[in-house]
C-alpha cells in the first residue's frame, strides 16, 4: 500500500493583501535618511512583488532584492498561505532579512520581523498616491525619516 503524499492545492488568485500592494508598483526617488532609488514590479502571476533597491545611506551603497507575498511551502507540511505578507530582502552587504508587509487605507507599515516587532516603517501616501511621506523606528531609539516620490 502507497501512502498518498499529494501536496494541498496552491491558491489560484493572489489574495487581496498582496494585490493591495500594487500602490508601490513602479519606480520611486527615496531621499531624506537614505538616497536613491527603488522599483517595484509584479512576478508572473502577481503572487510576489519584487522591490529593486540601489540606496546609499551612512556611507554604504545598497543593492538588493526584495520578494513580497504569502509564505506557503506545501511540501513542508503547510496547509496554506500564511496569514500575513511576509518578505525577504538579500543586499550585496550579504544582509538577509525578513519584513512583514501590511496597507491600511492609505498606511503602509513594514514590520522588521514578525509583525508587532519594536522595529518598522510607517509610510503614508497622499491623496493621489504619488508620495510617501515615511520613518524608520528602531528598538532603543534610531531611525530615519525619508520620502518616496514616484518617477515612473
Amino acid at each position: 500500500m502507497t501512502e498518498n503524499h499529494t501536496p494541498p492545492p496552491t491558491p489560484s488568485e493572489p489574495s487581496a493583501k498582496v494585490r493591495a500592494l500594487d500602490c508601490l508598483v513602479g519606480t520611486w526617488r527615496v531621499s531624506g535618511g537614505v538616497e536613491g532609488t527603488v522599483t517595484y514590479e509584479w512576478a508572473a502571476g502577481k503572487f510576489f512583488l519584487l522591490q529593486h533597491v540601489d540606496l546609499h545611506q551612512d556611507g554604504l551603497d545598497i543593492r538588493g532584492l526584495e520578494v513580497i507575498g504569502h509564505l506557503f511551502n506545501p511540501f513542508a507540511g503547510d496547509a496554506g498561505p500564511s496569514e500575513d505578507v511576509w518578505s525577504r530582502f538579500y543586499d550585496n552587504q550579504g544582509n538577509t532579512l525578513d519584513y512583514v508587509y501590511e496597507i491600511d487605507g492609505t498606511t503602509l507599515t513594514i514590520w522588521g520581523g514578525a509583525k508587532g516587532s519594536p522595529a518598522y516603517m510607517r509610510g503614508t501616501f497622499n491623496a493621489v498616491g504619488d508620495t510617501m511621506d515615511s520613518e524608520w523606528v528602531y528598538p532603543g531609539g534610531g531611525g530615519y525619516k525619508s520620502t518616496m516620490t514616484r518617477i515612473d
